[in-house]
């Protein structure tokens, strides 16, 4: 019966692509040519946006990075520290070709809500990445993370 259907909140794109396009500024403004990318919840890409002159990488690093962060609900760089931590852990990144546990990527999560992740490349070190892709984040109310220590 349609009561037992369940219900699930989605992203609208016009979110991800306020978030996207405000990552990638943010970026380009520091002088970082990026690419930043916005997932669904099933990590079915929705928005990619590329600075001029970024490198073919970037597209690829975005899009995994925030496959990665929506896919196991966790930012990428602790992730990334996890793995390096405990050594039973090397498998995360084999999971699938889709995995990237570098810096960079988080979950969107707004309210209760996991609803995507988001993902930049390009810029000179895993910090900045999530730096811009932080302010994508909070261009949509979904900024509840602390820079690691």
């Amino acid at each position: 019966s349609a009561d037992s259907l369940l219900q699930i909140t989605v992203l609208p794109l016009e979110m991800a692509k306020k978030a996207a396009f405000k990552a990638q500024k943010k970026c380009e403004a520091a002088g970082y040519k990026v690419s930043a990318a916005v997932v669904d919840r099933a990590g079915i890409l929705q928005v990619l946006v590329r600075s001029d002159g970024a490198g073919a990488q970037t597209i690829d690093s975005s899009t995994r990075k925030a496959y990665t962060s929506a896919s196991l609900h966790e930012p990428t760089q602790k992730l990334a520290g996890l793995v390096a931590k405990s050594p039973e852990l090397q498998g995360l990144q084999h999971i699938n070709a889709s995995m990237l546990l570098l810096g960079g990527g988080f979950p969107i999560k707004i309210g209760n809500d996991m609803v995507g992740g988001i993902g930049v490349g390009g810029a000179p070190g895993a910090a900045l990445d999530e730096e811009c892709a932080r302010a994508g984040l909070q261009a949509i109310g979904a900024d509840s993370y602390q820079p690691a220590p």
